[in-house]
């Protein structure tokens, strides 16, 4: 069984920072991919930011220059840190990981959380 936990976000106002994490657990071999996604209402999800197991990154244009994913292979954590944040940030934020687990390979989803920018 493997479980992500998500900590973070919350109310900010325009212009401020929020961090996030989520931390994998469970009978993990390794962990791939690990992403952040978010929902804004009415809208589709859309990926925000991915960093693979060599640290290599992709961010969303919208992001790109005010927030960083970065993770620590030891704990099988990923983290995203959201600065300069704007109301079109506002969204439910959802932690997604590939793992690979007794020799199959799958995709988890953290439970969300949400991230409210007040303008």
């Amino acid at each position: 069984q493997v479980q992500l936990v998500e900590s973070g976000g919350g109310l900010v106002q325009a212009g401020g920072s929020l961090s996030l994490s989520c931390a994998a657990s469970g009978s993990i071999f390794s962990v791939n991919t690990m992403a952040w996604f978010r929902q804004a209402p009415g809208k589709q999800r859309e990926l925000v930011a991915a960093v693979s197991s060599g640290g290599s990154t992709n961010y969303a244009d919208s992001v790109k220059g005010r927030f960083t994913i970065s993770r620590d292979n030891a704990k099988n954590t990923v983290f995203l840190q959201m600065n300069s944040l704007r109301p079109e940030d506002t969204g439910f934020y959802s932690c997604y990981a590939r793992i690979i687990a007794l020799e199959k390979v799958y995709d988890y989803w953290g439970q969300g959380t949400q991230v409210t920018v007040s303008s």
